[in-house]
């Protein structure tokens, strides 16, 4: 099964925030034939740990504006995830993406 519009959707509203935050090394990974929990997976790269914040305040600000909120948030000083069931965002400190 092909990632639905919707998905598609609000992972490029997602990219556009990691990426107006200054997020590196964004890249969406298609898990739609892989896997039922979600259809993408969506990985940034932050410079340290204000950054990270910053990063995964901006792609919830982004999409809260569009009608979604994580159903789950996880991290530590070097990494968050967001859950947003069919996109998982996963934002890395440059040196746990290495």
């Amino acid at each position: 099964m092909a990632v639905g519009n919707k998905t598609l959707e609000l992972t490029k509203i997602a990219a556009a925030a990691l990426a107006d935050k200054l997020g590196t090394e964004i890249v969406a990974i298609d898990l739609s034939e892989q896997l039922v929990l979600n259809q993408v997976f969506l990985l940034a790269t932050g410079s340290n740990e204000p950054q990270l914040q910053a990063l995964s305040d901006e792609v919830q600000k982004k999409l809260a504006q569009a009608g979604e909120k994580p159903v789950r948030k996880e991290g530590s000083g070097s990494w968050i995830l967001l859950d947003y069931t069919d996109l998982v965002v996963h934002i890395q400190s440059t040196e746990l993406r290495n």
